[in-house]
């Protein structure tokens, strides 16, 4: 019976820390992808973000904070947590600021379908931390 009780105890951290390992191994590789995208202006061919220097900075100081949020999530401190929920939230309104500036043209549907959906799963990240605090030390 004690074997079992901790066997239950040991299974919902684990999975606490299996589904932010998850979270931050994609944030760190979307981070990577936005990083590539502000210095290319453009994302497999699809996407594109406007040329020039503003929106060069913008978008690889953005992919950065997506970045190093999915790193600090790694390190399991409550504030490092707080920090990437920081940098996630800079990122949202990043996104927000490229497109209210057409530093990121919203021109077609793949272009605001796809500045949407990033905004929103970089926002999601952001709350699925919030709601794992308890995991971080």
């Amino acid at each position: 019976m004690i074997g079992q009780l901790n066997h239950r105890d040991t299974e919902a951290p684990r999975k606490h820390i299996q589904g932010l390992t998850v979270a931050a191994a994609l944030m760190i590789l979307f981070g990577l992808a936005e990083i590539a995208t502000g210095f290319t202006h453009n994302f497999i061919g699809v996407v594109s973000t406007s040329l020039g220097v503003i929106a060069t900075v913008m978008g690889v100081t953005l992919g950065a904070f997506y970045f190093l949020a999915g790193v600090l999530v790694l390190t399991r401190r409550r504030w490092a947590a707080a920090a990437a929920i920081i940098l996630l939230v800079a990122d949202v309104l990043g996104r927000i600021g490229m497109v209210i500036t057409g530093l990121f043209p919203v021109d077609s549907f793949v272009q605001t379908f796809s500045i949407i959906a990033g905004t929103v799963i970089a926002a999601l990240f952001a709350i699925y931390i919030w709601s794992r605090r308890k995991a971080f030390s």
